[in-house]
């Protein structure tokens, strides 16, 4: 509609002249009735160009690339530090103590959620967990430099400077784990197989500073060993400490599902079959059967002074 009223305006410029003859000559006024004049076309081609102009002008400019690359860091930066935080965590293997399931310069991703939903750790899990008391005493203490710091903090590099270790779950809460000779290593009375062991270790060590023993684990604990039995010092060797060599379930990072670095080493972390074995939970099965037969004596003991006392008055 603008564009109309811009060429109606220019076919109309002054008061009209008195005794002009609005015809003109031969085929003007067919020019002027028509629109179809050269000023017509040039006044609709300027109406054209002033729509395009708003047009253009409504139409916000994208944003640069790189100013918006600075925001995009950020927040790959920020989600990076949540995944770290309650996800997943990336932890280097310093050590020979779990080969062949791990072994040095590996890197594995820590499954960090679950714990959160209340789950504890499980007989056959290789976890992640913090220094329970001088485990790590003299052993060599990383100086990582302020990038490698701060890629640590965010998870985009394995920490350095954590005091944590891994190890498997041999024995919860409730079990019986002990080591005679050589061997096998026991939990409940089951044997396990030993298959997960390092090639050429026995799932015993035989000598005097704990690699024989007989435990049972607290509540709220777990009993843990290294693959690499006679290359670990685990449980066993620190139960001379105040914590018996138990860790306690709380100082748990979370378990290890897989190997992600190498890439020619990836692969998932599952619990041996041996863990799973018939009978192995017998200590806690019996528990229920336990307390069904303390709740039912009771029971037992009132109905009989019931009918005792119904005979007496008959």
């Amino acid at each position: 509609m603008g564009d109309v009223a811009v060429g109606a305006r220019s076919g109309h410029e002054g008061p009209e002249e008195p005794g002009r003859d609005d015809r003109g000559p031969a085929g003007s006024s067919g020019g002027s009735r028509g629109g179809g004049g050269p000023g017509d076309e040039r006044d609709s081609a300027e109406g054209g160009g002033h729509g395009r102009g708003k047009q253009t002008k409504d139409k916000k400019p994208q944003r640069s690339f790189w100013k918006e690359l600075p925001l995009l860091v950020v927040i790959a930066l920020v989600l990076a530090l949540v995944i770290k935080t309650f996800l997943v965590q990336a932890f280097s293997i310093p050590s020979a103590s779990m080969e062949n399931t791990l072994q040095e310069g590996d890197r594995v991703l820590v499954d960090k959620l679950t714990p959160w939903f209340g789950a504890e750790p499980e007989r056959g899990e290789v976890i992640v967990f913090h220094d329970p008391g001088h485990w790590l005493d003299g052993e060599p203490v990383a100086n990582p430099n302020v990038v490698q710091k701060g890629l640590s903090f965010i998870g985009l590099m394995p920490s350095a400077e954590e005091k944590d270790l891994i190890k498997r779950v041999i024995g919860v809460a409730g079990d019986t784990v002990e080591c005679n000779g050589t061997g096998p290593l026991k939990v409940n009375g089951k044997a396990l197989d030993d298959s997960y062991v390092f090639s050429g270790n026995t799932a015993c060590s035989e000598d005097d500073q704990g690699g024989q023993f007989k435990v049972k684990v607290p509540k709220g604990k777990l009993w843990v060993m290294g693959d690499h039995r006679q290359d670990s010092l685990d449980s066993r060797y620190h139960q001379n400490q105040k914590s018996g060599g138990f860790v306690p379930v709380d100082n748990v990072v979370g378990r290890a599902i897989v190997i992600a670095w190498p890439p020619t080493r990836w692969s998932t972390l599952p619990v041996p079959d041996t863990f799973d074995q018939k009978g192995i939970n017998a200590a806690a099965d019996v528990a229920p059967g336990a307390l069904g037969l303390a709740g039912a004596v009771p029971f037992v003991l009132w109905r009989r002074r019931r009918v005792s006392a119904a005979r007496t008055d008959g």
